[in-house]
C-alpha cells in the first residue's frame, strides 16, 4: 500500500467497505416493503331454507301470479309472477315443474257479447313451464289461442290443452314445445283430463253441452258424449271405469261410462247455499276411489260424493265461489280456491270443517299439489 497514491487508497477503501456491507446483509432476511393484513373473519353462509315436504300452488287470475303455500305451516312462502290470467295448473309427473295456462283473452262472464270486449292479446297466450322449486317461469310454450285448462301425460312427454277461443284441443310435445296435433271439438272447451290408463283424454265443451273423448295414440276423436248444460271439469275413478263431469248450469254431475263413452245418468247436488242451486266447477277424486270432491262456485260449498251410492247431498260451506280444488297426499286435507275473497280454504276431511283460510293473490283460480 506504501506505493499507492492517496486517491487510489481512497477508492480501494470505498470498494472494500461496500463489499463488507453486502456480505453482512447476506446473513439477514430481506425486509418486506408490503404490509400484510389478516383476512377478515368469514361470515357464515345462512343455511338454505329446507324445501317443504308438501307445497300447494295457487294460480291467481287477476294478479297474474302464483302463491306457494307450505302445507305443514299453512302459510304462503312465496309469490311469483306468471303472466296474464293464469288459470289451469298441473304438475309434471316428476314433480319438478308446473304447467300453467296463460291467456291474453279479456275476462268475461257467460253471455257477454265478445264485440263489447277489448281485443285479445295473443302474445300473452301460452303454457308457462314453471320450476317447482324456484317458482320461476323457465319457458312459455305456445299451445294455441286462449288456453284454459290442460293435462300432462303420465310419462311427461305431452300436454293436452283446451283452446277456448278456437274450439279445439292442442297436443304439445314437451321436449320441443311444438304442437303436434289439433283436434276440433265443440265451442268453449274447458276441462281436460286424461283417463288413468292414459289411452283417452276427455275435454268438456261448455257451449256444446258435451264431453269429447279423444284417442291419445292417434289424436282422433272417438266420440261426442252429450252430458248437460255448461260442463266444466272431469274426474275419473282410479280404475277408469267411470267419469264425473261437473255441470254448472244443471246444478249436477253427469255420470259417464268412461270405457264405452256413454252418458249414464244425472246426479243432482242439493243443499243450502248462496245461490238457489249449486254451480259445480272443480273436481278432485280420492286416489282410492272412495270419494269425489266438487266445488260449487257461487253456491259457496264443497260437496262430498260417495261413488258407491252416488249421493250428492253432503256438503260444507267453504268460501266465496270456490273453483279449483286439490287433495293433499295425506288424504286428510283438501284445499279450495275462493275467487272473490282472494283466499284458499283448508278443509279437514275427518271433521268436515274449514280449519283455516289463507290469503293469496287476486282471484285465485287453480290449485295443484306437489309432495316430496
Amino acid at each position: 500500500m506504501a506505493g499507492m497514491s492517496a486517491g487510489y487508497r481512497f477508492v480501494v477503501a470505498v470498494v472494500v467497505g461496500a463489499m463488507l456491507c453486502v456480505v453482512a446483509a447476506c446473513g439477514q432476511a430481506p425486509k418486506s416493503t408490503t404490509t400484510t393484513t389478516a383476512p377478515p373473519a368469514s361470515t357464515p353462509t345462512p343455511a338454505a331454507r329446507p324445501t317443504p315436504a308438501v307445497r300447494v300452488y295457487v294460480t291467481n287470475e287477476a294478479s297474474g301470479d302464483l302463491s306457494v303455500i307450505d302445507a305443514a305451516t299453512q302459510a304462503v312462502i312465496a309469490t311469483a309472477p306468471l303472466g296474464k290470467r293464469p288459470r289451469g295448473i298441473k304438475p309434471s309427473p316428476d314433480g319438478k315443474s308446473l304447467y300453467v295456462a296463460l291467456s291474453g283473452s279479456p275476462n268475461a262472464g257467460p253471455g257477454v257479447d265478445p264485440k263489447t270486449l277489448p281485443p285479445p292479446d295473443r302474445s300473452a297466450d301460452g303454457i308457462g313451464e314453471v320450476d317447482a322449486d324456484t317458482y320461476k317461469v323457465k319457458r312459455i310454450i305456445h299451445a294455441g289461442a286462449d288456453p284454459e285448462q290442460l293435462d300432462v301425460s303420465a310419462d311427461g312427454t305431452r300436454l293436452y290443452v283446451a283452446n277456448e277461443d278456437t274450439a279445439q284441443v292442442s297436443v304439445v310435445d314437451l321436449k320441443s314445445g311444438d304442437i303436434t296435433a289439433t283436434v276440433k271439438i265443440g265451442d268453449e272447451p274447458e276441462g281436460v283430463t286424461l283417463r288413468p290408463d292414459g289411452k283417452v283424454v276427455y275435454v268438456t265443451s261448455e257451449a256444446d253441452g258435451a264431453v269429447f273423448a279423444i284417442d291419445t295414440a292417434t289424436n282422433k276423436l272417438l266420440k261426442r258424449i252429450p252430458v248437460g248444460h255448461r260442463p266444466r271439469s272431469i274426474g275419473f275413478l282410479p280404475d277408469g271405469s267411470r267419469a264425473y263431469v261437473s255441470l254448472e248450469n244443471d246444478g249436477a254431475l253427469a255420470l259417464v261410462d268412461a270405457r264405452q263413452h256413454k252418458f249414464i245418468k244425472l246426479l243432482p247436488l242439493e243443499g243450502q247455499g248462496n245461490t238457489p242451486k249449486p254451480r259445480p266447477m272443480g273436481i278432485a277424486v280420492r286416489p282410492d276411489g272412495t270419494a269425489v270432491y266438487i266445488t260449487a262456485g257461487s253456491f259457496g260449498s264443497l260437496f262430498f260424493l260417495n261413488p258407491e251410492v252416488n249421493n250428492g247431498n253432503d256438503s260444507l260451506p267453504v268460501g266465496q265461489r270456490p273453483w279449483g280444488v286439490a287433495l293433499l297426499p295425506d288424504r286428510t286435507t283438501i284445499y279450495t280456491a275462493n275467487g272473490p275473497s282472494n283466499d284458499v280454504s283448508v278443509v279437514d276431511l275427518a271433521s268436515k270443517k274449514v280449519v283455516k283460510k289463507i290469503k293469496v293473490g287476486e282471484r285465485p283460480w287453480g290449485v295443484a299439489v306437489i309432495g316430496r
